[in-house]
């Protein structure tokens, strides 16, 4: 029996291309509905509503599913993938036994994001923004 899967906010670094790769990539999977993002450092960002200030949330992934707590790490992802109907994805990101494997990435990634992503996020953008663009054309 499948469990009905609660809508999933994101909150995520607008400031960072890859970071917004990612988010054009998982809006343009949605169909469902099921995610929601709010980009930290904008306006609708409220940390004392959230319970997760700036700096936190600029150091680890976080997301929230409608009515529960904040969630970090690497669930955030295996949550967000299995909403954007990526199952590979969602269970690749469900392995205890990869979680260390992850963690440690993204822990370098999130340090050095702004780097990285002046390095390869012009790439991913214009990538994330094609498929997208491809998607919703093709509907």
């Amino acid at each position: 029996m499948r469990h009905a899967l609660l809508p999933l906010t994101l909150f995520y670094d607008g400031a960072c291309p890859l970071c917004q790769a990612e988010i054009i990539y998982l809006s343009s999977r949605n169909q469902q509905g099921l995610l929601r993002f709010v980009d930290i450092n904008g306006p609708e960002y409220d940390p004392q509503v959230v319970g997760v200030s700036c700096e936190q949330a600029l150091a680890r992934m976080y997301g929230q599913m409608e009515g529960r707590e904040a969630i970090h790490g690497v669930p955030v992802f295996a949550e967000a993938y299995r909403r954007a109907n990526l199952p590979v994805l969602a269970w690749l990101f469900s392995q205890p036994l990869l979680r260390p494997i992850w963690n440690l990435s993204y822990r370098f990634f999130a340090k050095y994001r702004h780097t990285i992503s002046g390095l390869i996020g012009p790439f991913f953008l214009r990538l994330a923004k094609r498929v997208s663009h491809s998607k919703s054309t093709s509907i």
